[in-house]
């Protein structure tokens, strides 16, 4: 079992799965439903989406708690969050500050 002890890496765990489940619900799911019919794919889907971007949000706050990002970072991931390929491009970022918080 992996422990993800530091919060960045975390953030960016969750942010990355959070992130294909957006694409997931807006290129694949939603598609099939308007036109396939098949809504049932796209309840779920959009269930554990939402649910995901619920703990994104919960962990986007603790790493400005923790002081990890500063308030403008904060935004910046807030708003990547509801832009399609958005927490992708924020990840080169989170990455640098996770290493600048690992160095002595």
């Amino acid at each position: 079992m992996l422990i993800l002890t530091d919060p960045l890496e975390r953030f960016r765990k969750i942010a990355f799965i959070e992130g294909l489940s957006f694409l997931l619900l807006l290129f694949v799911s939603m598609p099939m439903k308007y036109y396939l019919g098949y809504a049932s794919f796209s309840w779920y889907v959009g269930a554990a989406h939402g649910g995901l971007f619920v703990l994104y949000i919960i962990l986007a706050i603790e790493i400005l708690v923790r002081r990890r990002v500063n308030l403008i970072q904060f935004f910046r991931v807030v708003i990547a969050s509801v832009i399609p390929f958005g927490t992708f491009f924020n990840d080169k970022m989170l990455k640098e500050q996770q290493i600048r918080y690992a160095m002595p």
